[in-house]
């Protein structure tokens, strides 16, 4: 079951003017015209050939053209409160989590990512308040993105899971769309997952579940059980993985490649599903998963963002081009690639159509000011965003420079007004 349910033909789609895309550059080299109508691209040509008629026209002329992102991994319900940390406890009112949650959301779309999934903690003082309030948050944001709540309980066996699994069942009912939670933290992690498994079969849900994966035998074990659900499993971020040594964790990623399992990584760290004691997370490890051992295994492979200011990470950004820029970088995946695993891969976990460039897909793009993947990872300033087929953001950024003080100098390259400088 795909995380974003279709939505009616109303103002995000069937209804929305048409829009002429000029003079994209698209990851092939080509410069395109891209026309657009009731949310799908309806025709690509080369550039000039789609004159725009009636239909609003956007020159993106300079940009590079791009399936937008997605966030597959995000936490609504605590993000922007890592400036609020001396209040004790940091509130969670359903006011001050549906602000914060549409916020975040914002933050995100801005960056580019049209749809999210987020985890929320679902029990403790505010039993279902905090969904309540994300769900609420979604409803506001329709026809900008598309967010999709995951409920996590802590506990779910023994007598103290008890409530746990009565809340996971009402949280279904509310409105979430994903079963997910931390096995990592109840004493009775395979208990925990046969628990999360039999709500998602009654609802017929995707599972999405927080673990380190530091103990082998546990992921054995839970690639065991996940091998039948038909909507998919999803774990993250699996930095445990990394710390394991090399034969070990290879057995672990063929493991979870034969059960069609799809991990996904934080490459920019911090994650507010596992908890801490003292200085350590549960399960001990702080880094990222081991990509490349995943991906030559054969692992369905995402990667999200993570922490948004929140104490798990006060200055994580929610930017997917980031966590590309990040695998790239540091983890030894191809530009293209990295990109990819936080496009076409994070759609693909949370069950959405696939997004290309061609006529016929969704009209889910970014234009980012650029020529190549590998320019746009490394200065991803200038963005807009287009949802549904109409554009829902923009960021624009000029940089200038003044003239050199060197008379006779060789001209520099100017980026703004030609000849002037601030």
């Amino acid at each position: 079951m795909p995380d974003s349910q279709p939505q009616p033909p109303d103002g995000a789609t069937a209804d929305t003017p048409a829009l002429v895309l000029c003079g994209a550059r698209l990851a092939d080299g080509r410069i395109v015209d891209v026309r657009i109508g009731a949310g799908r691209i309806e025709a690509v040509g080369t550039a000039g050939s789609l004159p725009p008629g009636g239909a609003s026209r956007v020159d993106l002329g300079g940009y590079l053209l791009l399936p937008a992102p997605a966030e597959p991994h995000a936490h609504s319900d605590t993000a922007l409160t890592a400036d609020r940390a001396a209040e004790r406890p940091v509130p969670y009112t359903s006011e001050d989590v549906q602000r914060r949650a549409t916020e975040a959301a914002l933050l995100q779309l801005g960056h580019g990512a049209t749809a999210l999934r987020s985890h929320v903690r679902i029990g403790d003082a505010q039993e279902l308040g905090r969904l309540a309030a994300v769900l609420q948050a979604r409803r506001s944001l329709r026809g900008l993105a598309d967010l999709t709540a995951v409920a996590v309980p802590r506990l779910l066996t023994g007598l103290a899971g008890a409530d746990g699994l009565a809340m996971l069942r009402d949280a279904v009912t509310m409105g979430a769309g994903v079963v997910g939670g931390c096995p990592d933290l109840d004493p009775d992690p395979t208990g925990y997952v046969e628990a999360v498994l039999e709500v998602a079969a009654e609802h017929g849900c995707p599972v999405d579940l927080h673990t380190e994966g530091a103990e082998p035998a546990r992921i054995a074990r839970l690639a065991a059980l996940a091998g039948g659900v038909p909507a998919g499993v999803t774990l993250g971020p699996c930095a445990g993985l990394a710390a394991l040594p090399a034969e070990v964790a290879a057995r672990a990623a063929d493991q979870l490649a034969a059960a069609g399992v799809t991990v996904v990584c934080l490459p920019q760290g911090g994650c507010g599903g596992l908890e801490r004691r003292g200085t350590e997370r549960v399960g001990g490890a702080r880094g990222v998963a081991p990509v490349r051992l995943l991906r030559a295994a054969g692992v369905r492979l995402a990667a999200g963002g993570g922490a948004l200011r929140d104490v798990s990470n006060p200055v994580g950004r929610g930017d997917p081009l980031e966590a590309a820029y990040l695998l790239a970088s540091q983890g030894g995946v191809r530009a293209a690639d990295a990109y990819g695993a936080v496009s076409g891969a994070a759609r693909a976990v949370m069950g959405l159509p696939e997004v290309r460039v061609e006529a016929g897909f969704p009209a889910e793009l970014l234009a980012v000011r650029g020529e190549r993947i590998e320019g746009v990872l490394s200065l991803a300033y200038s963005r807009i965003v287009i949802h549904r087929g109409r554009v829902v953001a923009r960021t624009s950024a000029v940089r200038e420079y003044c003239d050199s003080v060197e008379s006779g100098a060789p001209e520099l390259p100017r980026q703004g007004r030609p000849g002037g400088g601030p």
